[in-house]
């Protein structure tokens, strides 16, 4: 039945992996018991161009899904009155007229939308000549569809489906009323008859999460992989490999503005090799980053002032929630340390890859080398003799093999490179040892 549901959206959809139609697939029979989940997850379709197949996936959840409702010109009062009505599964085509960049005023709508994901969210109104506190619930499936990402917001509630352009050489069948129709609600009606018999079972499911989808993620994913459990066969495999694809490529689309200066941050620290930096030397490195927004940042490049703002909310309370003086060489100024943003780094980034000096194992991690035939990794026995660190060049103790002895903070960062700047540190080790 959900196989055939599959095949049947994947004859008319041009979809960009096998993962993203068995999440459709799932996300329309979820529709079906969605009063059987704590949190319903949001359908995201999105293209960066129109004419990507968006309206079309709607077009089919339609003939799939109970009480379809296609949502035009909508306001937030008369959608809370439609939810609270009946239940329907609403499809939001063009989205981004709603959400995007020129779009105005539609805060009430955009709430309701994050709200409604939760199983007893109610919007508040006054009502009646009494004006009494009226309640509407406002959980219900939703399906969006748009031309670039919506708010972070709506994304972070949503399986996130990045269409393309169909190329010449797919092919889908055209879609006919007369034909597309009845072949979609047979199988609507397969879905329905399987909802009813097998509802109770949703919930005595715990389905495994793969690894990495935690918190929200998990909210989202967790009514898809607990259908994928139910139903059995291949579809607890697929769903699982559905959520880590999925969810991985929603981790890549561009970062907040913060997260990637976190991002540029650590790799500043970790490519001059120091746990510690001046705040003009910080500002330079990150204005020299390919690519990165900082030299020309709203007109003009960043500055200590705005560094400073961005940065506060991330860092420690006490002395370490700025800058503060710093001592490098006999050269006192303000600066950061690496210790400042450790916490954040953890908490808001993606563990950096270790060893960047063997990048083919970065598809096989678990069979990364022993420390004592990685040079990056910081040996477990005694530090060597008193002399200068290659890197940053003051007299300590120091660690490493291979004609490249680093200290211990620089040993440790070292340790820990990100693959993309592997080549770059790599000179700026031969530099300082030469």
């Amino acid at each position: 039945m959900l196989t055939a549901t599959a095949d049947f959206l994947g004859d008319y959809i041009a979809f960009p992996s096998p993962a993203a139609r068995d999440a459709v697939t799932l996300w329309a029979l979820h529709t079906h018991v969605v009063d059987r989940f704590e949190s319903t997850p949001r359908l995201a379709v999105i293209s960066p161009e129109k004419g990507s197949g968006k309206t079309r996936t709607l077009e089919m959840l339609a003939l799939l899904c109970p009480a379809p409702e296609h949502a035009f010109n909508m306001s937030a009062p008369v959608l809370f009155r439609l939810i609270a009505s009946q239940p329907v599964t609403l499809l939001v085509d063009e989205a981004d007229t709603y959400f995007g960049p020129k779009a105005k005023d539609e805060e009430g709508l955009r709430g309701l939308l994050n709200a409604g994901h939760r199983r007893g969210a109610t919007a508040l109104r006054c009502v009646g000549a009494g004006h009494e506190v009226g309640r509407f619930p406002v959980f219900c499936a939703v399906a969006m569809a748009g031309i670039g990402d919506l708010p972070d917001t709506l994304m972070d509630r949503s399986v996130v489906i990045p269409m393309k352009r169909r190329a010449p050489h797919e092919r889908v069948r055209p879609y006919r009323a007369k034909t597309t129709e009845p072949e979609g609600h047979e199988l609507r009606d397969r879905l329905a008859e399987w909802a009813l018999v097998h509802a109770d079972d949703l919930d005595d499911a715990e389905p495994d999460m793969p690894e990495g989808i935690t918190d929200r993620p998990a909210d989202v994913w967790e009514p898809l992989l607990v259908l994928a459990e139910v139903i059995g066969g291949d579809w607890p495999e697929r769903a699982r490999a559905a959520a880590v694809e999925i969810n991985g490529l929603r981790l890549e689309r561009d970062p907040s503005l913060s997260i990637q200066l976190l991002d540029d941050l650590r790799d500043v620290f970790t490519l001059k090799g120091t746990d510690r930096l001046f705040t003009e030397q910080i500002i330079e490195d990150l204005c020299a980053i390919e690519g990165a927004p900082w030299s020309d940042l709203y007109g003009k490049p960043l500055d200590p002032n705005s560094l400073r703002r961005r940065v506060k909310k991330y860092l420690p309370g006490g002395d370490l929630s700025k800058s503060q003086k710093i001592r490098i060489g006999a050269d006192v100024r303000n600066g950061y340390t690496a210790e400042q943003f450790a916490d954040a780094w953890t908490r808001y980034l993606p563990p950096p890859l270790r060893n960047p000096e063997h990048p083919e194992q970065q598809e096989q991690p678990e069979q990364e080398p022993a420390a004592e035939d990685d040079p990056w990794v910081l040996p477990e026995k005694s530090p060597a003799e008193v002399g200068p660190c290659v890197t940053c060049g003051r007299s300590t103790r120091r660690y490493g093999e291979r004609g490249n002895p680093r200290c211990e903070p620089c040993a440790v960062l070292a340790a820990t490179r990100l693959p993309s700047r592997r080549r770059l540190y790599a000179a700026a080790v031969r530099e300082a040892a030469s």
